[in-house]
């Protein structure tokens, strides 16, 4: 009974990779802790995803670029199957806007295959816990992700939009902002209809509004 109490315990894992000798490393690493129980190897996406469905073990090391089924589609895959598994996707590029992506779709972490096998260990058993899994090297490249993204959510305004949103936000009425700069005030509200249409307002009071929310009037 004690055995089957310990054994209960361990995490099972599956690894995905199509490099044999990094695969085979990966597999004796695993081998060596006794909290951890390796279920399934495979060097294929498509079997992989067999395997997961099958098996559905705690934490899936999968490498993002496989043979058959790569490893981002293998988390949307596993998300819309509903599967518990956690999914920790190997990589051999820095690329802070792929691992952005792969932790937004769902996948529970993001390392380096330059990484050792004890840190690749500690990445397995800190996703078991549930816990998210960022190498160190992409850290700061995801947080620079997050902002842009968040910045490029604002609507992009051409100058000349600008300049009629600021003296919009004056109480200048459309007759006047023409006068002001020598444009027509039929040439105005053409400006002022793209301003709603890109802000998704149908009045002047919610376009300051939203304007002064996106940080686009100071």
């Amino acid at each position: 009974m004690a055995a089957m109490s310990e054994s209960a315990r361990r995490l099972t894992i599956l690894i995905a990779d199509d490099h044999p000798v990094y695969r085979q490393g990966l597999e004796r690493a695993i081998a060596e802790r006794p909290e951890l129980e390796l279920v399934a190897s495979s060097s294929d996406g498509r079997d992989a995803l067999e395997r997961l469905n099958e098996l559905e073990p705690d934490v899936a090391v999968v490498d993002v670029r496989m043979p058959g089924l790569d490893g981002l589609k293998i988390v949307a895959a596993a998300k819309r199957d509903g599967l518990r598994t956690r999914i920790v996707l190997l990589t051999g590029y820095e690329d802070s806007a792929a691992a952005y992506n792969a932790l937004a779709q769902g996948a529970t972490g993001y390392v380096s295959k330059a990484s050792d096998h004890t840190e690749l260990i500690e990445s397995i058993v800190t996703a078991g816990r549930g816990e998210t899994v960022i190498a160190p090297q992409f850290a700061a490249g995801i947080a620079n992700e997050i902002q842009l993204r968040e910045t490029s959510d604002r609507p992009a305004l051409t100058g000349r939009e600008a300049e009629v949103l600021t003296l919009l936000a004056e109480g200048r009425t459309a007759q006047k902002i023409g006068a002001e700069l020598h444009l027509s005030e039929a040439t105005i509200k053409t400006h002022l209809h793209n301003l709603y249409e890109k802000l998704g307002v149908s009045d002047r009071a919610a376009a300051v509004a939203t304007a002064m929310r996106w940080g686009l009037l100071e």
